[in-house]
């Protein structure tokens, strides 16, 4: 499986989700420009000893990242979608890309891959949930379908 962060904001929750995808034997994807530096302190403090084991692909933009990965299959992770999180039926190797945490993903992008977009179900009228909790979520949901495969 595959962690796409889309300009993250903030470096904890970038360690946060480094360290669930080391554990899941997910790939993480970091798309530019970012929050933070890489090297910071907070984000590897996060991360603990696991960010030294990441191996991390970068890209300049999303269409840089499209190019070099070449994924056909993606999912958009966006509060306001209408398609649950739990109906598509995932494979290994899908991606899964977040936005930032306080703009989420540009319009443009949902715009032009809305029957991409998944959501998490939430209650009316609050914002979102943390964005390395609900990496966590997606992600799980994706390996038990899949039975776990990466981690067996």
């Amino acid at each position: 499986m595959n962690v796409v962060l889309h300009q993250p904001l903030i470096p904890h929750n970038t360690g946060a989700v480094g360290r669930t995808c080391l554990v899941t034997g997910a790939q993480l994807h970091l798309i530019h420009p970012l929050g933070f530096s890489l090297d910071e302190k907070h984000l590897k403090r996060c991360g603990l000893d696991y960010w030294r084991k990441l191996n991390v692909r970068e890209y300049d933009d999303f269409a840089h990242f499209l190019r070099v990965t070449g994924a056909q299959r993606f999912f958009l992770v966006e509060t306001g979608g209408t398609k649950n999180h739990t109906q598509p039926q995932y494979q290994p190797g899908d991606y899964f890309i977040f936005g930032s945490e306080t703009v989420g993903l540009p319009a443009n992008i949902l715009a032009q891959n809305d029957d991409k977009i998944i959501t998490l179900p939430m209650i009316p009228g609050e914002r979102s949930l943390n964005l390395s909790v609900t990496v966590g979520i997606v992600l799980y949901e994706a390996l038990r379908q899949t039975g776990f495969a990466l981690i067996d």
